[in-house]
């Protein structure tokens, strides 16, 4: 049996947009999700490196095989008036979690959002997914119990924007 003996976190480039759709691909199966997903390499390559960017996303490589992914933009807080570090996603392959590479990459975007002055850094997990919620408790995460996520897509939002 091998072991990663090394492991690195680098920005992701667009040669590496086909691995980021496959993680997330395989993040949307693992939530029971797939059928909500329309991303295709294409679209995530525009997002990532287009003219407007509106992400930003990190490759972890552990001896040179892309195994994690974290993607990521800012958003602001009018109370703190600074901008957050928003966290998107942040897949480990199944084949390599147990290895520490989730808990360098939250550590990593939280050096991140401290060297680019951000107030906060947030992201949200699904209520059932107990592995998840107590890994990031055990990496110093407040899990909010007030709040809720509120979501407007397809023909919803676009009724809301009609006059």
């Amino acid at each position: 049996m091998t072991t990663a003996t090394t492991f690195a976190i680098r920005p992701a480039t667009p040669a590496d947009v086909a691995h980021i759709h496959a993680m997330i691909v395989e993040l949307a199966v693992f939530e029971k999700l797939e059928h909500l997903v329309v991303a295709t390499e294409a679209l995530l390559h525009e997002g990532l490196f287009g003219a407007r960017p509106a992400c930003e996303a990190v490759i972890g490589e552990a001896d040179g095989e892309v195994v994690c992914f974290a993607l990521f933009f800012h958003n602001f807080s009018t109370f703190l008036t600074k901008k957050g570090l928003y966290l998107e996603d942040l897949y480990v392959r199944q084949a390599h979690r147990g290895k520490g590479y989730g808990s360098r990459m939250l550590r990593h975007l939280a050096r991140l959002a401290v060297e680019r002055q951000c107030g906060r850094f947030e992201w949200s997990v699904l209520d059932w997914n107990t592995p998840a919620i107590d890994f990031y408790k055990a990496m110093g995460a407040e899990i909010l119990p007030d709040w809720r996520t509120c979501r407007v897509t397809g023909p919803s939002l676009a009724a809301l924007a009609g006059d």
